[in-house]
């Protein structure tokens, strides 16, 4: 063990008198994923729209329509 921790390691857990424990629910959403770039998704759509415009006017294809696969 780190001997920096050595005199709060056995010290008991500190519960408020003022509060009450938060409920599971509402602590585990505080850790849940959330979108962090807004309109990421929208962004790369549109690149990838355009991608694809570019490539069909220079009639290069990309080898995922010759395996007919969706991009999405």
């Amino acid at each position: 063990m780190d001997k920096r921790y050595e005199k709060i390691i056995e010290m008991p857990h500190h519960t408020s008198g003022i509060h009450k424990p938060m409920p599971l629910y509402n602590r585990a959403a505080q850790f849940s994923p959330f979108a962090a770039l807004t309109g990421y998704e929208s962004v790369i759509s549109d690149v990838e729209e355009k991608y694809i415009a570019s490539m069909n006017q220079l009639n290069i294809h990309s080898d995922t329509e010759d395996m007919n696969l969706e991009i999405k």
